[in-house]
């Protein structure tokens, strides 16, 4: 079903959202340095940083540069979605292994009311935000249209070099979204077509899965975009 060459199917729809939001951060990453990269506008930052030199508890990576991971907890942000959960039926047990948590934690989080307090997390380097959405991007194709057996953590080799990790991001993006375009509606509606460890994947319908990996995409390019802003008029004033 198409208007104008537009495609108003439900996944036709996703696509051109992605690919739209794609084609706009392939435009806003263009000239990326690597100072650039991994440039820490503020203390405290996430990063990538080498082996031995993190500054997390949780860090993790296949090689010699490791990306910072922090405590597991559910940030205030992720609140409702918790509720969400709750409310579908998910055992409260289920929804604190999905987000590595304790029970009383899901607990404490199920019986907030009111407005939650704004999270205090790290500002994190381009260079981190890059590589959380790349290693985020591999283990969904690992764990869907791959072998499903190797671990999201170990499936990217994190670099310094700004050229070689869009060189690297952009290849898997590219191949994650030829294998996306090929499922079917049946496969759509599958509860469980993705298999990902970390998140609710085994557990949603794979349209679900696809729409969040475009929230996931759009909202840390955008974030992306505003620290190159910030880094172009750092100077200024």
């Amino acid at each position: 079903m198409e208007t104008e060459g537009s495609r108003t199917d439900r996944l036709g729809l996703l696509l051109d959202q992605f690919d739209q939001a794609r084609e706009m951060a392939q435009v806003r990453l263009a000239g990326l340095g690597d100072e650039e990269y991994l440039w820490e506008p503020a203390a405290g930052c996430w990063s990538i940083r080498r082996r031995g030199e993190a500054v997390t508890p949780r860090a993790y990576g296949p090689g010699e540069w490791v990306l910072d991971k922090g405590a597991p907890d559910i940030p205030a942000s992720e609140y409702a979605e918790v509720a969400r959960q709750a409310a579908g039926g998910m055992p409260v047990a289920k929804i604190a292994d999905d987000w590595s948590v304790t029970v009383a934690r899901v607990e404490e989080v199920l019986a907030h009311t009111g407005t939650p307090e704004p999270d205090e997390a790290p500002i994190t380097t381009i260079a981190w935000r890059l590589a959380h959405l790349h290693s985020c991007f591999a283990g969904h194709w690992e764990w869907t249209f791959g072998a499903r057996r190797q671990d999201p953590h170990l499936l990217v080799d994190f670099t310094p070099s700004a050229d070689l990790a869009l060189e690297r991001f952009w290849t898997l993006i590219d191949r994650w979204r030829e294998d996306v375009a090929s499922v079917t509606d049946e496969q759509l509606d599958t509860v469980g077509f993705s298999q990902y460890p970390y998140g609710s994947d085994p557990d949603d319908p794979y349209i679900v899965v696809v729409a969040g990996g475009n929230l996931e995409f759009i909202h840390h390019m955008a974030e992306i975009a505003l620290l190159r802003d910030l880094w172009r008029t750092r100077s200024r004033g």
